[in-house]
């Protein structure tokens, strides 16, 4: 006689203790429609919890309610044709991180209700950040709280034949005990089926590696309790009212924990310094993180720092990062394979790109199609994970990522291919920056660089923002054309920088622009271009990097090579940034004498702006040698120059503004406070529009210091707070921290007893 099943049993006691199925549920809190399925078979056993609530409304004695276990125990391993499918896989021992994922995901399953719709979460990222870990962990720590079961199913949505909804409905109801003959044909009907064997079930049902809303969608519950996680590489935008969790790389301590525990933390084989760098090279990226441990664990002669000189390799580094059949390039691969032809091309050649992100026009380039064209393979590929999006229209790779585009492109086009595209991002960067720079030279209208890829440069601050954020990638654009021979293009990027350069000093970038097209100018053997861009250097030397001394030598070679050319304007320059570096070495009375050399070169030559620059000049070093009153003369015969002389408008602008600035500066330390403030009016507007943090940091500072002398305290801490902005935005940490002084000054006369 064969043994009672787990259903017939419960049958057996409910009428042994005369309980209707309504009784029954009232009793025990389990639905009737669960205790039905469970006496008839057609569901698996219930979990621990609710097997325990059954047997205390039934009031079972001892022996019964251990056969009433033990049946359920047979039935679990049983099923109902079921036993197996969908279980979980094992969750990892050494889980790390993922706290506030983790505490999002209780809270949110805790507020679901019987009657409400079923709580539904994406954890979605780029490949190799855990996602599959986090949802595993994430049930079995929530299993306590469903009792009703944890099933699994693996969608392989990123596979060349995912898993189809029919396909993964009926492996989920066969797991809840529903079996082949009561399973509807019809899809719609069939997914009916699934919400309806959820209503009455509180259970946690993972969905891994979706690859699309339509593969999900027929899979959503309907109302109740259970708890649905879904991850993906894709954010499944297309689905409502459900909870995203959007992975990240792991910090550094976390990335150090999960190493550790991998390790040993006691071991001698790993030191700090190593385990950082191995981290670093990991990108914090947790399944290059577990592959790395992997491997050291797996050859007990490596040490931490052994691992970190492979992985520093970067055509290593992709092969270092596998341990058996895993390995990140496997992981990046199969998104790759996901993607449009014209997208794997976009995503190869975006590779070459030389900084850390880009936008679509350069992607444009690169691709050889419209802007239009690039943005549809940019979504793509970051709805697919193998691309980020960063501030507002801009992308960039994570760097194991870009190893692999880099990879892909290596194998897959000829170099000649490869070589074009470089040549063509060179090119149109170098361009784009010579166009943006004519805004700061002319201050008129600029002609958009050709093609399909043209950015409208409409105006001087969108020649500024792009000419800042496209930084990296001109200037390392610029160190390729100079090391391929394009001299004249590098000589022309540095000639459209020259005024675009007195607003970015602090950006350290321009000691090495002019040491190019220095170089550029002495390889085309043109003395006369050779000695401008000896001057441009010395000024980068001393006003970018305090290197005065290799200032003076710079300058002191441009004056030799314009006299050897008979150009007095270049040989004016030169005696004028040779000024320049001596003021600030020290060398006032030395400054002053080579300053007024210039004067008459400048005067001569009818170099109008250089005449302006020299007084100016001439102005800042009777400063220094407290000759005040003198100064101030000297800024004023600049600003008449400046308002009388044709300049160029920024040049103008600049001139004006700075002549008025330092007239009123000149005043105030000569406690002259009414006449200063009125310059130093006049002087704000056009710091505003020229825009230089740093001479703009100077006019609040100095406008601060008047109004706290005229008692406009208010007014002066308004000003003086602003000069720290601005000096902070200059990376002047002692100029902001003078203005901060002068700050704590005013508020220490503010706490001082009225007399």
């Amino acid at each position: 006689m064969s043994e009672p099943t787990f259903g017939s049993l419960l049958r057996s006691y409910r009428h042994a203790a005369g309980l209707t199925l309504e009784q029954f549920s009232e009793a025990s809190g389990v639905s009737t429609r669960a205790i039905s399925d469970m006496e008839r078979g057609h569901s698996r056993a219930p979990q621990q919890r609710t097997l325990a609530a059954l047997a205390d409304a039934l009031g079972l004695s001892p022996q019964s309610r251990r056969a009433l276990v033990g049946a359920a125990n047979e039935g679990r391993t049983r099923g109902s044709g079921g036993a197996g499918t969908c279980e979980p896989p094992r969750a990892v021992p050494d889980f790390v991180g993922r706290t506030v994922e983790l505490d999002r995901l209780r809270r949110y399953a805790a507020d679901a209700t019987p009657d409400g719709p079923a709580p539904v979460a994406v954890v979605h990222g780029p490949p190799g950040l855990g996602k599959s870990t986090l949802a595993v962990h994430a049930a079995s720590q929530l299993r306590d709280t469903f009792p009703d079961g944890v099933f699994f199913l693996d969608l392989r949505g990123i596979d060349a034949t995912p898993v189809p909804p029919a396909e993964g409905l009926a492996r989920l109801l066969l797991a809840l005990g529903i079996g082949p003959r009561r399973m509807s044909a019809d899809l719609a009907e069939r997914s009916a089926q699934f919400r309806a064997a959820l209503r009455e079930r509180r259970s946690i049902v993972v969905l891994d590696n979706a690859g699309s809303e339509a593969q999900v969608r027929p899979l959503l519950p309907g109302a109740g309790s259970s708890l649905l996680l879904i991850t993906s590489r894709r954010a499944l935008t297309g689905l409502d009212g459900v909870l995203r969790l959007p992975l990240s790389p792991f910090s550094a301590t976390e990335s150090a924990e999960l190493l550790v525990g991998m390790v040993g933390r006691n071991s001698d084989r790993v030191t700090p310094p190593a385990l950082a760098e191995v981290a670093g090279l990991c990108e914090n990226l947790p399944l290059a993180l577990r592959l790395a441990g992997n491997r050291l664990v797996s050859r007990p002669g490596w040490t931490m720092a052994h691992l970190a000189a492979r992985l520093s390799d970067a055509d290593r580094r992709l092969a270092t990062l596998t341990a058996g059949d895993l390995g990140v390039e496997a992981a990046f691969g199969l998104s790759y394979a996901q993607l449009t032809d014209s997208a794997r091309q976009t995503f190869r050649r975006l590779s070459l790109v030389p900084g850390e992100d880009f936008a679509a026009p350069l992607a444009a380039v690169l691709a050889q199609c419209s802007v239009s064209a690039v943005e549809d393979h940019l979504d793509e590929l970051a709805d697919l994970g193998l691309l980020q999006a960063d501030r507002g229209d801009r992308f960039r790779f994570h760097d194991l990522i870009r190893l692999f585009a880099r990879n892909r492109l290596r194998n897959e086009e000829p170099d000649s291919y490869q070589r074009a595209a470089r040549d063509r991002m060179v090119r149109w960067l170098l361009e784009t920056v010579v166009a943006a720079g004519r805004w700061f030279d002319t201050g008129g209208d600029v002609e958009p660089v050709g093609g399909p890829a043209a950015v409208d440069l409409n105006s001087i601050e969108a020649a500024d923002e792009w000419l800042q954020v496209e930084r990296a990638n001109w200037l390392a654009a610029l160190r390729i054309a100079a090391s391929g021979g394009e001299h004249r293009l590098v000589v022309e990027v540095a000639e459209a920088m020259h005024w675009y350069s007195d607003r970015t000093t602090h950006w350290g970038v321009w000691p090495e622009v002019y040491a190019r097209s220095q170089e550029a100018a002495a390889q085309l053997g043109d003395e006369r271009l050779l000695a401008v861009h000896l001057n441009y250097l010395s000024w980068a030397l001393s006003y970018c990097e305090q290197r005065h001394e290799e200032s003076v030598t710079a300058a002191a070679e441009a004056f030799e090579v314009a006299v050897r050319v008979g150009d007095r304007s270049q040989q004016a320059w030169a005696l004028e940034y040779m000024a320049r570096a001596r003021r600030a070495l020290g060398d006032f009375q030395g400054a002053l004498d080579t300053a007024r050399e210039a004067v008459p070169l400048f005067d001569a030559a009818t170099d109008h702006e250089g005449y302006v620059q020299a007084f100016i000049g001439i102005g800042h070093t009777l400063f220094e040698l407290g000759r005040f009153a003198e100064a101030a003369d000297s800024h004023q015969i600049a600003l008449q120059a400046a308002e009388e002389r044709p300049l160029r408008p920024t040049v103008a602008l600049f001139s004006r503004a700075q002549t008025r600035l330092q007239i009123g500066k000149c005043l105030a330390v000569q406690e002259r406070w009414a006449e200063a403030e009125r310059y130093l009016l006049q002087a704000m507007p056009l710091l505003e529009e020229f825009g230089a943090p740093i001479i703009l940091g100077q006019g609040h500072y100095w406008l601060g210091q008047t109004k706290h002398a005229l008692e406009a305290p208010d007014e002066a801490r308004s000003h003086l707070a602003r000069a720290v902005e601005q000096y902070q935005a200059a990376d002047s940490e002692s100029l902001a921290q003078r203005a901060r002084e002068a700050l704590a000054e005013l508020d220490r006369a503010d706490d001082l007893p009225a007399r």
